[in-house]
């Protein structure tokens, strides 16, 4: 039986009303059937629609709370006087016929203003709330007029037990794994307001600094302004605000202030000082509550620190960001603290709850032929990146350009990481350098960035796709060569994914002085207590529900790598700032638990925002994008300067004209 009683959603008309068993349809959307476990949801209403789950709903006072939510919404914004007073408009209609005090001319008057809020709206948010409501009334207009012809208020009007729980949210907001209120960050840059942009974004991400320069901003995927000309340039708005405030010197933009210590014996432990750790130190931090930090390292930040090149996240940079942290009243951070299984144990005892953010820094094998790590020449891609960013950031150890200085290179792997490898080598004097990868150009500039590929090509990168090292070839120990096979891309004949197949009697050999293997990395797991039995994911991280971040052990969180296994940055930090708010209220309760808006959240990130079909009018097509400027091929490939200048105020200013501000409302009825 559908649990559908009538919807709308994307132009999908499910209506089963008064319909036999057998005549009952089904939708396609993942709708929010349950708000949380357990928990039936009566209804849902948001940009494209709505959906009525229990019959018993009523409608009217759907309507009504509807345009109450976006009310209270658009009278903070106040950017239109259509997405304003029209709001207040239809909430006073609607309200007026919920009472039983509606005329048969208000429903024409509820058609008109929402046309106008449609047509002359500014911003998606006042464009798109009168769609359900019209929806509403084309499809249940006997409920409304019921109100009107009989002059009596609603079935629930006056005595509705309900709760109406809604959220704002925005295409890009959605598919940010940190859920970051994009269009208000790009507002204030509009505005030439630093300070409201900076704070919009550190509401769910601390590291402005670093995800403004190495996100690889999946949030572009889903710009709305993409389906007109091309998505608006996100990444590189996000650290104006960041740069405007350590360039001027000013005080901590923090999204709310900052709450007294608590002092009442509570602690929370993180084992990690990387954008996991950092994230979840920043957000207990506002919250008062008393945080300890454990860095292996001699230095904080985890694998951006000594990983991501000077090139791309200059450490003065992500000092900052980790400065912002570190002056958190009560957050405390112990470097060079080795955390072991039994550590960890005493920690658990001593703490009410422990988050495990520590990264992926294991190098993973190529599994080839003659792989030995012991073979001189065979240097994994962590330790290769721990020496060349150690001293050009910290002037810890050697230079890496001693060892790769006019060698020939040749990296393994598609990635991030493997980006670093190859253009570090470029800056250490290397004579060649090659990367070879399983897959094609198109699928390796989605693994990491155009912008990052064509660096990378521009630098000198030779870059070898559909291959794979067969064997290495080394002589008394010393590497001198590797073999080389060739793979096809065959189609699946069934309409499966295509396979990669060798090309037998194409394999060549390559002579080189380095081997970089940058396939994956992973978790030193050694940390873990064997009695504990953690439960495991077959990818060997941390078992959690991916929502609360809770492992099998109550009271053990895990958030980045050591959960997922290597991800980005922002994934980091958006699994981190979720558990850090599970851990604000744990300690207290002893419960699991997530707040309403985040699992409004949850239920957007399934529902999909973003409609990638969708045809966008009543905005005028063809604005170019803005480029900042990047250092000149020959000047930046013999050193470390930053590569990606930002933008002038002019340029920066252009871009965020750019953003059509897509705000959606969505809300449930329980």
């Amino acid at each position: 039986m559908s649990k559908i009683y009538f919807s709308i959603w994307q132009d999908e008309i499910i209506d089963n009303r008064g319909k036999t068993a057998g005549d009952i349809k089904e939708t396609a959307h993942k709708l929010p059937f349950e708000f949380d476990k357990d928990q039936p949801t009566k209804a849902f209403v948001g940009w494209s629609g709505f959906a009525i789950f229990d019959k018993n709903t009523d409608i009217v006072q759907l309507a009504t709370n509807y345009a109450r939510q976006y009310q209270e919404y658009s009278q903070a914004c106040g950017r239109c006087a259509p997405g304003r007073w029209g709001g207040r408009i239809l909430y006073d209609i609607l309200d007026k016929i919920g009472r039983g005090d509606g005329e048969r001319s208000d429903l024409a008057h509820l058609k008109e203003i929402s046309s106008t809020m449609k047509e002359t709206s500014k911003c998606e948010i006042g464009k798109t709330v009168p769609v359900p409501l019209l929806y509403m009334i084309k499809y249940f207009e006997k409920d409304f007029m019921r109100c009107i012809q009989e002059q009596t208020p609603s079935p629930r009007y006056a005595k509705d037990d309900s709760k109406y729980i809604a959220n704002v949210t925005a295409p890009c907001t959605d598919l940010c794994p940190s859920h970051v209120d994009i269009p208000a960050y790009i507002e204030g840059v509009r505005d030439l307001d630093f300070e409201a942009s900076l704070k919009a974004t550190r509401q769910t991400m601390p590291l402005s600094h670093t995800c403004g320069r190495v996100c690889p901003h999946p949030c572009e995927d889903a710009c709305r302004r993409a389906n007109l000309d091309e998505p608006i340039s996100i990444m590189e708005l996000k650290r104006i605000g960041a740069d405007y405030e350590t360039d001027h010197a000013l005080q901590w933009f923090h999204p709310t202030k900052p709450k007294p210590p608590k002092n009442d014996g509570k602690k929370v432990a993180i084992i990690g000082a990387g954008p996991a750790g950092l994230t979840a130190g920043y957000y207990l931090g506002l919250e008062g509550i008393d945080v300890t930090i454990f860095e292996e390292l001699p230095v904080l930040g985890g694998e951006v620190a000594v990983g991501v090149p000077q090139y791309r996240m200059p450490i003065e940079k992500y000092n900052q960001d980790i400065k912002l942290v570190e002056d958190m009243p009560t957050v405390k951070i112990i470097k060079n603290h080795k955390v072991t299984a039994d550590r960890l144990k005493e920690i658990d005892e001593q703490f009410d709850a422990t988050m495990l953010g520590f990264g992926a820094r294991l190098s993973k094998a190529i599994r080839c032929e003659n792989e030995n790590p012991d073979i001189v020449g065979y240097w994994g891609a962590i330790e290769m990146l721990d020496k060349v960013n150690l001293w050009h950031k910290y002037r810890i150890g050697s230079p890496a350009k001693e060892e790769l200085e006019g060698k020939t290179i040749v990296c393994v792997g598609g990635g991030f990481t493997s980006m670093d490898v190859v253009r570090c080598s470029i800056r250490e004097g290397a004579k060649r350098v090659i990367m070879l990868y399983r897959r094609d150009e198109k699928t390796i500039i989605r693994n990491t960035t155009l912008e990052e590929y064509t660096e990378a090509v521009e630098e000198g990168v030779e870059f070898v796709f559909y291959s794979a090292i067969n064997k290495l070839i080394d002589k008394d120990g010393v590497l001198k060569s590797l073999i080389v096979d060739i793979f096809e891309l065959v189609p699946d004949p069934d309409g499966g994914r295509a396979q990669l197949v060798k090309q037998e009697g194409k394999s060549y050999e390559i002579e080189c002085d380095f081997v970089i293997p940058a396939v994956s990395q992973s978790s030193d797991l050694q940390i873990l207590p064997k009695d504990w039995e953690l439960e495991m994911t077959s990818w060997g991280t941390l078992l959690t529900n991916g929502r609360d971040y809770m492992t099998s052990r109550a009271g053990l969180f895990a958030a980045g790598d050591c959960e997922y296994g290597p991800m980005t940055i922002v994934n980091a930090v958006g699994q981190a700032k979720r558990a850090s708010s599970v851990i604000s209220r744990y300690i207290y309760d002893g419960k699991v638990s997530l707040t309403d808006d985040e699992i409004m959240q949850d239920h957007f990130s399934r529902l999909k925002v973003y409609n990638k079909n969708e045809k966008i009018t009543s905005w005028m097509p063809g604005l170019p994008r803005e480029h900042s400027e990047k250092l000149d091929t020959d000047t930046r490939k013999s050193n470390n300067l930053e590569v990606n200048l930002g933008f002038t105020q002019h340029e920066a200013v252009a871009e965020a004209m750019r953003c059509m501000r897509c705000y959606y409302i969505g809300m449930v009825v329980v």
